[in-house]
């Protein structure tokens, strides 16, 4: 058996889709999380860290020798970012390109970009008329919320939304799409061609 892929997740706040990724990875033994960073100290998410015992830490905005320094000491082999609301420098992208993945909750490329995060999504979903959202995991490339699509799921849009319902129905879509696809590229099984990725089946 391949030993696990060791993922560091990013994440800015409340941290459900790491707690996703945690829960689902407890019985799959293709990766394991052994890094979680956040840009800001009270980061909920360096909490549900702490509690299982793996390593937190916190990254300086722009700095990418030290992002890239602390994934190589954790000896990274993905990275993933679930809510974390900083652009990644770019020579953290190009050190990790191919192996970086983002989720978003919309169906890129439509809603996303800078501004582009949270409810801010959802509002702008619904004042559009969108008769449908979802969920978006992409490789990560220099350009915000860019870079290939690996997978996406739709989410319809119903009748009376409010940004804080559709976000509900987003988040539990996202719960399941990041672990698959985390999965997925653990077993290797993402292939890319020119500005293409998707997920081969098992």
């Amino acid at each position: 058996m391949s030993p696990a892929a060791r993922v560091a997740v990013f994440a800015s706040g409340g941290g459900t889709n790491l707690e996703a990724l945690f829960e689902a990875l407890d019985t799959h033994p293709a990766a394991e999380i052994v890094l979680v960073a956040s840009d800001r100290e009270g980061a909920f998410a360096l909490e549900r860290a702490a509690r299982r015992g793996v390593a937190t830490a916190i990254v300086a905005h722009g700095d990418g020798p030290s992002i890239i320094e602390l994934l190589e000491t954790h000896a990274i082999g993905w990275v993933v970012l679930a809510g974390y609301l900083r652009i990644v420098p770019p020579e953290v992208v190009r050190r990790y390109r191919g192996r970086m993945l983002n989720i978003h909750p919309a169906l890129l490329p439509k809603f996303g970009g800078a501004g582009m995060y949270g409810e801010r999504v959802h509002a702008a979903v619904l004042a559009a008329g969108e008769t449908e959202s979802g969920v978006t995991v992409h490789l990560v490339d220099e350009v915000y919320d860019h870079g290939p699509i690996v997978a996406q799921r739709k989410v319809t849009v119903q009748s009376g939304d409010t940004p804080e319902r559709l976000a509900a129905r987003v988040l539990e879509v996202e719960h399941e799409l990041l672990p698959e696809v985390v999965i997925a590229a653990a077993e290797g099984r993402i292939r890319t061609k020119d500005d293409r990725a998707w997920i081969e089946d098992e």
